[in-house]
C-alpha cells in the first residue's frame, strides 16, 4: 500500500514538472486582464439590473399596496 502511494507521488511530481506546459509571464497577463474585464462587465449588467428592478418595485409595485 505505501509503496503505492510513493510511486503516485513521484508519477505526480514527475507529471507536474516535465510533462505540464506553463503558461508564459504575458499569456498569464493576458488571461489575467480578460477575467478582470469580464468580471466588471458582468458586475455592471448586474447592477443595472438591480437598478431596473429597484426602480420598477419603487414606482410601480410598492404604491399599490400604499
Amino acid at each position: 500500500m505505501l509503496k503505492k502511494v510513493i510511486t503516485y507521488c513521484k508519477e505526480s511530481y514527475d507529471e507536474l514538472v516535465h510533462k505540464t506546459t506553463w503558461p508564459s509571464r504575458k499569456e498569464l497577463t493576458s488571461s489575467a486582464v480578460m477575467v478582470l474585464t469580464a468580471s466588471i462587465i458582468i458586475a455592471l449588467i448586474v447592477w443595472v439590473m438591480d437598478s431596473v428592478f429597484r426602480l420598477i418595485m419603487q414606482d410601480l409595485i410598492y404604491p399599490l399596496f400604499a
